[in-house]
């Protein structure tokens, strides 16, 4: 292990400003790609999409719930799992709060996955969420916006839009007759037609995650101690799936 670096508060400060600097072009950056999002074109979705949900069969137009602005997580959740993917689950932890806020902004957000409702809704007591979650099992929906085959990614459909080679997609177990990443779709109503507004996938969810933004600002990073960096990756677990977890629950 390098031995980090020590100073003094004045050489601290030194180094903080500096830094600060880099954080200011980061936060203007970032304001300025978020615009960029927001004036992508709106692309009309045709199909007529169908959903199984706690409220029986939904279309994509009525997920909106009221609202003309829409949120769909790709949560990894395929027909034959026995439990959805940790990262996505690890990314859900942070949904149930956000509810109420992005309400009040005339945003819904649901999750969706592949798994038929029945293991969504199992797995969602288990979980102890509240977050709409729909399953999206004998749609197209799916393979239109997150289950990406080598075609796809050749023609410029697929993840990262055909920019990314395989090797830099997570291949999820979920997906065997395909590449499924980590996944978040945007989508809006208007005069009744649904759009299709914005997708990112995998490292471009990261942001998305709370915890992941304060171990970064932590003096370890993302990792508990440095060698879970070799172990696993800092990778998540389910959050029922701790040993921390497992003693209180004991």
């Amino acid at each position: 292990m390098t031995e980090q670096e020590r100073g003094t508060r004045e050489e601290w400060l030194a180094a903080r400003v500096e830094l600060l600097k880099r954080e200011k072009e980061l936060t203007r950056l970032s304001d300025e790609l978020a615009r960029e999002r927001q004036a992508l074109p709106w692309v009309p979705v045709d199909q007529e999409y169908v959903f199984e949900t706690d409220e029986g069969k939904r279309t994509l137009a009525e997920l909106f719930d009221g609202r003309s602005q829409l949120l769909v997580y790709h949560l990894m959740f395929g027909p034959e799992d026995a439990a959805a993917c940790p990262g996505c689950s690890f990314f859900a932890d942070h949904l149930d709060g956000a509810l109420i806020h992005l309400n009040q902004h005339d945003v819904t957000l649901v999750c969706a996955s592949r798994a038929p409702l029945e293991k969504i809704q199992a797995y969602k007591r288990r979980m102890g969420w509240r977050f709409p979650w729909v399953s999206s099992y004998g749609s197209d929906f799916n393979l239109d916006f997150t289950l990406f085959t080598e075609d796809q990614r050749r023609s410029g459909t697929g993840y990262n839009f055909g920019s990314a080679r395989r090797a830099d997609l997570r291949i999820a177990p979920a997906a065997p007759d395909g590449d499924e990443p980590m996944a978040l779709s945007a989508f809006t109503l208007s005069d009744g037609v649904v759009y299709h507004t914005y997708s990112c996938y995998d490292r471009g969810t990261d942001v998305l995650i709370g915890t992941w933004q304060l171990l970064d600002r932590t003096p370890r990073g993302r990792f508990r101690a440095p060698s879970e960096a070799a172990a696993s990756g800092g990778w998540p677990r389910r959050h029922d799936e701790y040993e921390d977890a497992a003693a209180a629950e004991g």
